[in-house]
């Protein structure tokens, strides 16, 4: 999610970066798209692979806004079955299948569990809900509730996937695949989902991609779309504070919950947005990491709001609300939601043992989601439609993307391109359907070539552990990191074995850090595992200092902006954080 106000590091008059130079240089390009979340990058890569002239700038960090805040998953959406978006659910269900296989270093499959305790709960309401979407009273989904809707998913997932069907079992088979539920459970749903455990990480590579793609294309993060100057957008640098002008044929607006406002910014008012705030909480809780089985566990929870409980590695993702955001674009994670997590913590596992101590991270982020005036939160559409404005006859045109999910980011970059490529008056050269993203290119699908690329990695002197460190963070890009890091002296740094001086080298000359905040939350997984500690945060702003220029001022800066950003944005203990 986006830093808080108390969390910016102040503008500092220094050499311009590269990528900001690029731009400088030529400012010009056929499409210039304002937005580095996912569905922003996604178009980046499209647009670079037909061979058009495109740049991309972002305000802060990429996927630091709705896609760094996302619960995980790559979802078929099965609750949007209720809403009636059967076109936005088979889309989806394609691209999570789509994306098993195009993206499999960090897209994978999801056994996922509905605990359910009435048979015909809903049967009455379901209806209401269906034809008004709105959230009428707040009941239960029962077993054959469930049992349609897992039937009809079951019909959109047989196209282009091997995802196994769902199935039912009762009380005996419910208890004896998950002992910790509650004693009162009348029956389980399993069916697989997929999820994605480094998505900044993905946003990362299909960035990559985009700019391998065409030696013209540009990305730049931290700079931001500040206003015009005669048809040209006004872009800030927002670490040096410079400004300067770029045109486009063809403006593209994909900064999610902020669309209004970039509009505002480029001199056109629109009411396009309503988005909702959903929180998370991350817990290091063996005990109820052990009562998961492994498995997502999808609920409703007895407001009737969808929920979930699921592994993500050696920790526990819980989340997540749905309510109107209003105008707080960067939200945090409050005491009433940390609340509300553990009551329904205790709806399925009232024995399982939780506190707040074991809390190691919060996040919270806007969904992009349309204007919906009264309708229920729960109930606002989750798909996506493009919005077209032209700035006289001289001026670009720009194109607005309202809504988009993780899920079927590549669908809606495909279809955003598309649109781009009809203004430009130019045809589509290749298709991303079956084309494999970044370190998802050649990756093992077996057991045995796994141990064969990790053999290769420890053969060419890197320690097992930073190893297996480094294919789950690249893929098959690692052996390209490993190759880095054996051309110079290296150091892993202390506090982790996850992170090593060469590496942090390599993020900067490869992936455009801007604070140290980006290598602990959006390079790395360190920050939503709970493994930051003061040593750490010192040790990275020491570290990438020489390569992006820092004084010792601009260091102590640095190491405030992150400590403030974890404890103030993301609930980490201040204690633990100050050295």
């Amino acid at each position: 999610m986006a830093s808080k106000p108390y969390a910016t590091v102040p503008a500092h008059p220094a050499p311009s970066r590269a990528a900001v130079s690029r731009l400088r240089a030529r400012p010009r390009a056929q499409v210039l798209i304002i937005g580095g979340g996912i569905n922003g990058v996604g178009t980046f890569r499209e647009l670079a692979l037909q061979g058009v002239d495109v740049a991309l700038v972002e305000g802060g960090d990429y996927c630091q806004g709705a896609s760094g805040a996302s619960s995980h998953m790559i979802h078929g959406g099965i609750r949007y079955l209720e809403n009636g978006e059967f076109r936005l659910v088979r889309e989806s269900v394609a691209e999570r299948n789509r994306l098993l296989r195009i993206a499999p270093h960090y897209v994978k499959p999801l056994q996922t569990t509905i605990p359910i305790f009435s048979t015909f709960s809903g049967m009455l309401n379901a209806p209401l809900r269906f034809l008004t979407h709105r959230s009428g009273r707040p009941g239960e989904r029962g077993a054959v509730l469930i049992k349609i809707g897992l039937s009809l998913y079951d019909a959109f997932s047989r196209r282009g996937g091997s995802v196994p069907r769902h199935r039912f079992v009762g009380r005996k088979g419910a208890q004896a695949e998950l002992p910790q539920l509650r004693h009162d459970v009348k029956y389980a749903a399993t069916y697989f989902d997929a999820s994605v455990h480094n998505p900044e990480r993905l946003t990362l590579d299909v960035l990559r991609d985009g700019l391998e793609a065409s030696p013209g294309a540009r990305a730049v993060n931290y700079v931001r779309a500040v206003g015009t100057n005669d048809g040209a957008v006004r872009l800030r640098d927002e670490l040096t504070g410079g400004e300067f002008d770029f045109a486009a044929d063809v403006v593209v607006n994909a900064t999610g919950a902020w669309t209004d406002l970039t509009n505002g910014a480029l001199g056109a008012r629109t009411r396009f947005m309503g988005g909702t705030k959903g929180s998370h909480i991350v817990l290091d809780a063996p005990e109820l990491l052990a009562a998961t089985r492994g498995r997502e566990i999808f609920f409703e929870h007895s407001d009737g709001r969808i929920v979930l409980i699921y592994p993500v590695g050696d920790r526990v993702l819980v989340g997540t609300t749905d309510m109107d955001a209003g105008d707080d674009l960067t939200p945090t994670c409050t005491d009433a939601e940390v609340q509300y997590f553990f009551d329904l913590i205790r709806h399925v596992f009232p024995d399982v043992p939780v506190r707040r101590e074991q809390i190691v991270y919060t996040f919270s982020g806007v969904r992009p989601l349309p204007r919906h005036e009264d309708t229920a939160p729960g109930f606002v559409s989750r798909d996506y439609r493009i919005e077209r404005q032209a700035d006289g006859a001289s001026g670009p045109v720009r194109l607005s993307l309202v809504g988009g999910k993780w899920t079927t980011f590549r669908a809606v970059s495909e279809h955003l391109s598309d649109e781009v490529l009809r203004e430009l008056g130019a045809s589509r050269r290749t298709s991303t359907a079956e084309l494999a993203i970044g370190g998802g290119a050649g990756y093992p699908s077996e057991e045995g070539e796994l141990g064969q690329w990790l053999d290769a990695l420890v053969g060419d002197g890197i320690d097992p552990t930073r190893a297996r460190v480094l294919f789950e963070r690249y893929g098959t890009r690692s052996s390209e990191v490993a190759a880095f890091l054996r051309a110079g002296d290296d150091n892993v740094l202390g506090g982790t074995g996850e992170l090593s001086e060469r590496e942090l080298a390599y993020m900067a000359e490869h992936e455009q850090v801007g604070h140290v905040a980006d290598v602990l939350i959006r390079r790395t997984s360190l920050a939503f595992r709970g493994l930051v500690t003061a040593e750490l945060v010192q040790a990275v702003a020491d570290a990438l200092a020489p390569h992006l220029g820092w004084d010792g001022e601009r260091i102590t800066e640095e190491v405030r902006h992150a400590v403030n950003t974890l404890v103030e944005g993301h609930g980490l203990a201040a204690d633990s954080l100050v050295g």
